[in-house]
């Protein structure tokens, strides 16, 4: 395992942490030179074209390149993880670069700190401008900053965490539920989406550690308590209330389970420990084949996606149960270095029955295995020692 991270690693660093993502396809000059980014149907449709297909057209069609926000955000937590496993200097030069830089790609204009994408987004239910901040990518970044400041002591990264919590107050919609309510993906929509408005809850959450405002624990209560009332019986989540979004998947399922996880760990109220016990069996008995595989959605196998093994060593390690499981998380974590990673160090995106995508996406790829990794190290590094 150290092979394959050490791989991953000269990799990411070489491309200094730019690069594609499956979703930058109204990045190109070409279709925007052409106007066909007025268009929602042109949008939605380029953007598919470029996420599914296996030939990476992005050369051709002039997209560069570039930082993703939220990809420097799951670097610079990987980062002060491995940071804690060995206090190397590059480490830590590492981190202040990338909290530094991520301080620079804050999106303005929002009565707190926030973060979007690099891309324009065009999604089946609503379209978001470059740059546009959304709740998973604030919640991720903020999170990050919270731990580069853990490690070096640096106000800004605090203070800027700290203020992405008027973002989230503030700027993004609120469904108010029977008990509780739903954060909205960004603040123009009104999506409802547990994991997205759960990020939200725990950042809120987090930040009240520091802070002990009172504000912040009850609207992260609320939240919760809204999502944690969406959970069926057997313990599974669909994505969200949209008829389009009735799917049950590995690694948001992994993001619920975390979020509510650290929802207590911070606030120190641990009224949804059923709920996360229910999820958590659900999680470990549909996710994942014999053999490691790991499944995207709990009904079928394919795509098998590598966002959803990264994320699974992520959210045992939340919820401390990565030794108790180190057997699967290891079937789970070799299956994906044998089938998934490129010799050239980078992983594949997406595997397929026919047709693959073996493009080198850097934030839904690199990033998550990168992340992923630093949790594993951090784990059973330290267990050594």
């Amino acid at each position: 395992m150290l092979n394959s991270f050490d791989k991953l690693k000269k990799y990411c660093e070489k491309e200094n942490f730019k690069g594609w993502d499956p979703y930058d396809g109204l990045n190109s000059k070409v279709f925007n030179a052409l106007y066909l980014n007025k268009v929602q149907f042109f949008r939605l449709a380029w953007i598919q074209l470029f996420k599914r297909n296996p030939i990476n057209l992005r050369n051709l069609f002039l997209i560069d390149k570039e930082y993703n926000p939220k990809g420097l955000g799951l670097f610079l937590t990987a980062y002060c993880n491995l940071y804690k496993v060995e206090k190397k200097e590059e480490y830590l030069n590492h981190i202040i670069f990338l909290a530094d830089k991520l301080i620079e790609l804050q999106s303005k204009g929002y009565s707190g700190s926030c973060w979007g994408y690099n891309f324009d987004w065009q999604s089946r239910a609503f379209f978001l401008p470059k740059t546009t901040p959304t709740v998973v990518a604030t919640s991720f970044i903020s999170s990050a900053l919270l731990d580069a400041y853990d490690i070096t002591k640096e106000e800004k990264y605090l203070n800027t965490a700290i203020s992405s919590t008027k973002f989230i107050i503030n700027d993004l919609n609120r469904t108010t539920k029977k008990e509780g309510f739903i954060f909205s993906y960004s603040p123009y929509d009104n999506t409802r989406v547990y994991n997205a408005s759960l990020l939200g809850s725990k950042l809120l959450a987090r930040v009240y550690s520091y802070t002990k405002e009172e504000t912040l624990l009850k609207i992260a209560k609320d939240s919760v308590t809204a999502c944690a009332n969406t959970q069926r019986e057997d313990g599974a989540w669909i994505y969200g209330e949209l008829k389009i979004q009735d799917w049950v998947d590995s690694f948001h399922t992994g993001y619920n389970l975390e979020c509510i996880y650290d929802y207590q760990k911070y606030t120190g109220d641990d009224s949804f420990n059923v709920v996360i016990e229910k999820g958590l069996k659900y999680y470990l008995n549909n996710f994942f084949l014999e053999d490691g595989t790991p499944k995207y959605y709990d009904n079928k196998t394919y795509p098998i996606d590598v966002h959803a093994p990264a994320q699974f060593i992520a959210t045992l390690y939340k919820l401390n149960q990565l030794k108790n499981n180190k057997e699967l998380v290891d079937k789970v974590l070799n299956w994906t270095i044998n089938n998934m990673q490129d010799e050239k160090g980078y992983f594949y995106y997406q595997l397929k029955p026919s047709k693959s995508s073996k493009i080198p996406y850097m934030r839904w790829a690199q990033a998550w295995m990168f992340y992923s990794f630093s949790y594993y190290f951090l784990e059973f590094t330290n267990d050594k020692k």
